[in-house]
């Protein structure tokens, strides 16, 4: 199995409902003018109404900055919405350099933020859209590795026990999950290094070999979605699935 760098929209035919039997627990879907301020007080060079005002403008300034981002992010997830994951992106080059120059906009709006906290970070990734060639062939090939169709795909993480788990199911009951240790290196890397593999079944399951290390960034997040690039220069937009994978 070739490289998994990371990992997230649930079963192609039903895109609200994950069938793995027992895993998947489901739950219901400044500006600072403090400089203004002090100049004001020695000098007094202007009435205190203004400061007023200049506050009310950084405020709406802030506020614009929020309604672009969210502009920008509703137009990546348009042109990813019928994708199947980035199957149909692969024949698509005009498509997929539209999603890429959607994904720069948006990482514009994550440029200076911690991506990389275990209170942003640590969570259910689901994939979206990927351009990741190993995860697109699985999904097109789902037959090959335990079940009919591939259900959601995922990047499962623990910041703080250094864990990372990239995960692959197969409805009703079979998964490949690959096992990283994890370190933070700065505030959007993460340095990944795999150290487990197994692909199971409901009454079997097969270990791989560990195979590979790299890191990601994660470019851009919120409270709904997260967008990475890696060391291939892959990209992958997730959502934050509505439930916790366990093992």
């Amino acid at each position: 199995m070739a490289v998994i760098s990371s990992c997230h929209p649930p079963n192609l035919q039903n895109p609200s409902i994950c069938t793995r039997k027992g895993k998947l627990n489901h739950f219901p879907a400044t500006t600072s003018c403090g400089f203004l301020r002090q100049k004001a007080a020695v000098n007094t060079p202007f009435p205190l109404c203004c400061l007023n005002n200049f506050s009310s403008s950084s405020s709406s300034t802030t506020q614009t900055a929020a309604e672009e981002a969210l502009l920008a992010k509703n137009d990546l997830l348009d042109l990813i919405a019928d994708e199947e994951r980035g199957v149909k992106t692969q024949e698509n080059t005009l498509k997929r350099m539209q999603i890429i120059k959607a994904i720069e906009a948006l990482r514009v709006f994550g440029k200076n933020s911690i991506t990389t906290s275990a209170a942003s970070l640590s969570d259910t990734w689901r994939m979206l859209w990927t351009t990741e060639k190993e995860q697109l062939f699985i999904i097109k090939n789902a037959y090959l590795f335990g079940g009919t169709q591939a259900g959601d795909i995922l990047q499962v993480i623990d910041v703080d026990a250094g864990v990372l788990n990239n995960v692959i199911t197969f409805p009703p009951s079979g998964v490949f999950f690959v096992r990283s240790s994890i370190e933070i290196v700065s505030p959007q890397r993460v340095n990944f290094r795999f150290t487990s593999a197994v692909l199971r079944g409901e009454n079997w399951e097969f270990p791989l070999p560990p195979f590979g290390r790299g890191w990601f960034e994660s470019v851009y997040i919120d409270d709904n979605i997260r967008v990475v690039k890696d060391i291939r220069g892959d990209y992958l937009v997730i959502d934050r699935a509505p439930y916790k994978w366990k093992e």
